[in-house]
């Protein structure tokens, strides 16, 4: 894919990005994106070793490389911020995540623990350990995934809310110290993405036409809907940029 003429600021050429959760959903939308737009792609997931994805950015003409890591566990995490941080990418895309669904007076907290160590905890160290070498060259883009969640309640979903929550957090706090310093630190919010996160959402009559009944696009969102807001965050076109959550929710916030 080549950018037509006047769009060079979110040419990625030469770029390479690490996007955690690329395997599929979201995280699989963005890495096309980014890889369309011409970033070599570090591809992170559990799972990564059972997708396709990289036969895809391949046939796009960049470089893949795939690291599968288990996001609930904090040492796989700490070795894989130490290992990125040597490879010295420039874009970190904070995807990957996972959902618990029971309602909050018998919420297990084994589940809280482990989405909020999955959703946000693990977040925070691998962006401590990759961004130290973007703060010494100056530049850098930091992408979190965020969510609807970060600015409502929800349903039966009481530990990622409050996961969701503190990344609109966390990409505040971490923008305000590192803007002067050349790297850019934002958020995309999803809205109700057709994935595996929303399956259960979809298979409920009620729920998925009271959902759909409130997006002014009238459908749910795909996975590359979110390409656009990840190229432009990803790219020098944001540059001035900064501690921004934004939503890509067919204006259910808007309602």
């Amino acid at each position: 894919m080549s950018l037509p003429s006047g769009l060079s600021a979110f040419d990625l050429t030469g770029r390479t990005a690490v996007v955690t959760g690329a395997s599929r959903g979201i995280g699989y939308g963005i890495t096309q994106a980014l890889a369309a737009a011409g970033a070599d792609i570090i591809g992170v997931s559990a799972n990564i070793a059972a997708s396709d994805i990289g036969d895809v950015v391949r046939l796009s003409g960049q470089e893949f490389t795939a690291i599968a890591a288990d996001f609930s566990d904090r040492e796989q995490i700490l070795e894989l911020g130490a290992q990125l941080a040597e490879l010295g990418p420039d874009i970190l895309v904070n995807n990957a995540g996972t959902i618990e669904r029971a309602p909050a007076r018998v919420h297990p907290l084994e589940l809280w623990d482990r989405v909020l160590e999955v959703n946000l905890s693990s977040q925070f160290a691998l962006t401590q350990a990759v961004a130290a070498p973007m703060l010494d060259k100056g530049y850098g883009k930091v992408i979190f995934t965020a969510s609807l969640l970060s600015f409502q309640g929800g349903i039966n979903v009481p530990g990622y809310t409050a996961a969701k929550s503190g990344i609109a957090g966390l990409t505040k706090a971490l923008a305000n110290e590192w803007a002067s310093q050349g790297v850019n630190v934002n958020a995309i919010a999803p809205g109700y993405i057709a994935t595996d996160n929303t399956r259960a959402l979809r298979a409920d009559p009620d729920r998925s036409t009271a959902i759909l009944d409130r997006i002014p696009a009238g459908r749910w969102g795909r996975a590359d809907d979110l390409a656009g807001a990840a190229v432009f965050l990803a790219s020098a076109a944001s540059d001035y940029v900064s501690g921004a959550v934004i939503p890509v929710d067919g204006g259910w916030l808007g309602r």
